[in-house]
Formats: structure tokens, sequence, C-alpha cells
């Protein structure tokens, strides 16, 4: 049986972030004090983890952000937080568009063609909000950013948008073994049926590739 409170401790900085994010939206608030904790004592920068929980209002909502916002202010009590950045509509579109085709390459305009199709505001907002304003950020990688989502995205069980983020990750240059160290860790604070289902989808990524 796994000794959790040594397994956690063991994680190298990189693993720290991704169990961050997921230990947020699955709210397992114990274990996301801990993980901070950890990163804390590893020289997790405070920047990055701020990032990463930040990060996570796109796919987890305003009140996981929130929640968890404030446990990391709670370990960081007298830190100095980033300033708001400017609401620049033009480099946030741009940001947007450049990251976005990062992720689908040549399927971009079919991807906002499709979403147009059902909701043009979501189109929209997929690539300002998302791809621009948000992953658009400094204090991550968009490697590290990208690994944080494949986590986020086991963790909610949603498999084509996993599908996309894993392409994200191996086109910002993570490794398979990068990317499935992510889903594999999501076993010391989740569930197997979790991690199975995230090995599941990068398996019929890597068939796709050969």
């Amino acid at each position: 049986m796994i000794n959790t409170n040594k397994a956690l401790t063991r994680l190298k900085a990189r693993e720290l972030l991704p169990l961050i994010a997921v230990s947020a939206v699955l709210r397992k608030y114990e274990s996301l004090e801990k993980l901070i904790k950890i990163a804390k004592l590893k020289k997790v920068s405070f920047k990055k983890m701020y990032e990463v929980l930040l990060q996570n209002y796109l796919f987890a909502g305003y009140p996981s952000a929130i929640l968890s916002l404030k446990i990391l202010k709670e370990v960081y009590p007298s830190k100095k937080l980033p300033k708001a950045e400017d609401m620049n509509l033009y480099h946030f579109m741009n940001k947007g568009i450049k990251n976005c085709k990062k992720v689908y390459g040549d399927k971009f305009e079919k991807l906002i063609y499709n979403i147009r199709d059902f909701s043009p505001d979501l189109a929209e907002w997929l690539v300002f909000e998302g791809y621009g304003k948000v992953l658009g950020r400094r204090g991550l990688s968009f490697k590290e950013r990208e690994l944080c989502i494949v986590g986020v995205l086991t963790a909610l069980e949603f498999n084509d948008q996993l599908y996309s983020h894993i392409n994200g990750a191996y086109k910002a240059r993570a490794s398979i073994h990068e990317i499935i160290e992510v889903i594999e860790n999501i076993n010391l604070i989740g569930n197997k049926e979790l991690v199975n289902f995230g090995l599941a989808v990068v398996n019929k990524f890597k068939k796709d590739r050969e």
C-alpha cells in the first residue's frame, strides 16, 4: 500500500504543479494545502502556483479558483500579489490565435468554424479569453500550462478536450513520459478510474501518431 504522504514529498518540483491544479478542481483542499507547502519547501515559485490556480477558472469556474487561491494566500500570508494585467483586446486576440494554432495547427480554422456553428460568442472567447488572456500570460511556460491542463481535463474526464491538450503539451515539447507522469500522479490524490481514463486517451493519441 502506498504511503501517500511520503509519495507526495518525493515528487519532483515539475510534478507538483499539475497535481496542485488537479487537487483544486477535485476539491481536495487538504491535499491542495499539503501540496502547496511541499512545493514551497522545494522552492517552487509562488508565481507559478498562482498562475496554475488562476488558470483553473477556465475549466472549473470562478468558485474553484477563488477557494484555491485563498488557500495559496493562507500559506503565503505576506506575499505580494502580482498586479492585474491590462485588458488589451488586440494583444489578447493575437496571443490567442498564436497559442491556439500551437495546439490545433492546420485544424485551427475548422475548430473555430465548428464552434461558431453553435456559439459565435464561445468561438471568440476560446481565442481571446482562453488562449489569449489566460494561456498567454507570463509566469508559466506554455508547456507547464499544457501539462497542468492535461491533469485537470483528466480529473474532469473531458475526452476530446484532453486529447487536444495532450497534443498541445506534446507540441510544446513535453514528452509522452511527462504526460503519462502527470496522469499517473493523480492516483496519489484521486482514484484509479481517473488515471485509467487519462491513460486510455494517451494511448489513443500514441496510436494515432503511429
